[in-house]
């Protein structure tokens, strides 16, 4: 029997952070591009980057991404890259500061939320990100059965 594939955010995306709306508010969201090395362009197209305890910081002015997880590209054996290694952002310098003044205000944070090829160009979106209490993740979680019950109940009520 074949191994099921994750679900993603979106079609076309190579890999998605569904459990950053999870731990976190997300305020507001960003495409940037990725400075990527030759291999890391064909292990993306293979799958299997992992988002989940990645993050970006803003550095001399620059934008970078933190422990995300590109696995390296098999047929490359010698030349290939660090799978964990700091990635830097490409976004404008008016969003940069902006993103800057917003990660200053206290509990303020960028989340990486999905990787996606955009015109054959690979696109990280983050998201200005606002850590949630204990009592917001169980508000969330009823939220989403309460309407979870609704659905199903309007599907009988339909049938």
């Amino acid at each position: 029997m074949a191994k099921a594939k994750k679900r993603k955010v979106a079609p076309g995306d190579v890999a998605s952070n569904r459990y950053a709306s999870y731990r976190f508010e997300l305020l507001e969201k960003l495409e940037c591009g990725i400075a990527l090395q030759g291999t890391e362009v064909k292990a993306l197209r293979d799958g299997g980057a992992q988002l989940k305890d990645g993050y970006a910081l803003i550095r001399d002015g620059e934008l970078f991404l933190h422990n995300v997880h590109i696995p390296p590209y098999g047929p490359a054996a010698r030349a290939n890259h660090e799978p964990e290694r700091d990635r830097r952002l490409l976004a404008h310098r008016r969003q940069i500061d902006k993103l800057a003044a917003q990660v200053k205000e206290k509990g303020l944070t960028l989340v990486p939320t999905r990787i996606y090829f955009s015109d054959g160009r690979a696109k990280v979106e983050i998201a200005v990100a606002k850590g949630k209490d204990q009592f917001d993740k169980r508000q969330s979680i009823k939220e989403r059965e309460s309407k979870r019950d609704m659905d199903r109940a309007l599907r009988e009520v339909r049938r």
